[in-house]
Formats: structure tokens, sequence, C-alpha cells
């Protein structure tokens, strides 16, 4: 059963993470990782990205669609594991076009060699640091003066 709350929580601390460790499995089982700019968090935590359709990562979705996204910046760290699938649509894909993807892909969103992945989340972790560096510093240094475990963060796991 869905985590509404969760969701919403996930899709606030996704959505201006742009960089994504985007991970495959490939014929021989193993796992395959590279970096995807993420294009847009949709409200049910669905995530979209562009690719070529020639691309490794879309041979190894159409092959093994389960897939896991690892996102993080100065105060987050996300882990999002899910199934993939490659989509066709012109319509969604200038809906997203931007100057980033343009620079990797430059043959535009109406080329047929471009398409888009969009990622169904089935679970996530997320790790949270609200008030970013200073606050775990902070928190980090209450935790050696007063000798008590370190509790700087908010931590959970969402079921979509």
């Amino acid at each position: 059963m869905a985590d509404a709350d969760g969701i919403t929580k996930l899709v606030e601390l996704t959505k201006d993470i742009k960089i994504t460790m985007f991970t495959t499995i490939d014929a021989d089982g193993h796992f395959v990782s590279r970096p995807m700019a993420q294009q847009l968090t949709e409200p049910d935590g669905d995530l979209w990205f562009f690719a070529e359709r020639d691309s490794r990562v879309v041979e190894q979705i159409t092959a093994n669609p389960h897939i896991g996204l690892t996102l993080t910046d100065n105060s987050t760290w996300i882990s999002i594991d899910g199934e993939a699938q490659v989509i066709q649509d012109r319509d969604k894909a200038k809906s997203l076009w931007n100057s980033f993807v343009e620079a990797w892909l430059p043959q535009g969103p109406d080329d047929p060699s471009v398409v888009l992945i969009k990622v169904d989340p089935h679970t996530a972790e997320y790790w949270d640091t609200p008030g970013g560096r200073v606050a775990s510093l902070i928190s980090l240094v209450k935790s050696k003066v007063t000798g008590e475990r370190y509790e700087g963060g908010d931590q959970g796991i969402v079921t979509l």
C-alpha cells in the first residue's frame, strides 16, 4: 500500500536533484551505473530521463526493467528501487526538453533516436539532514559533547 506522506516527502527531496546514478543489470547479471540527468519527478513519484534508443541503458532496460537510482546532494541521500520503461512520446519529450538535454542529444526531441525513460519507483529509502552541513556539524558536536548517539537527520522508507 502506498504511503502518501512518504511519497510527498520523496518527491520534495528528489525534485531538485538533477544528476542521478542510474543502475541497470547487464546481460551477465552485473550492475551497471551511469550518471543521468533527471528531468522531472511527478507527484506520484515517477521520474523521467532522456536517452538514445540505441544506448546500453535502453538495451539493458528492455532486457530487464528492474533498476536502481541513487540521488544525492549536500544534505540528502536517496536510494530508489523500481521499474523502468522506454517511452516514445514526442509531446512529453518536447515538454521536458531543455538546453542541458540538447547538449547531450543535439538531434532534438523530434528525432526518432531520442526516447524517454520513465521510472516507476517501488520502494525508496532516504536520509535527509534538514539545515544541511551546518545542522549536521552542530549535531555532531552535540553528540561528542554529550556522549549521546548522533541524531542529526531524518530517515525513512517509502513504499510506492
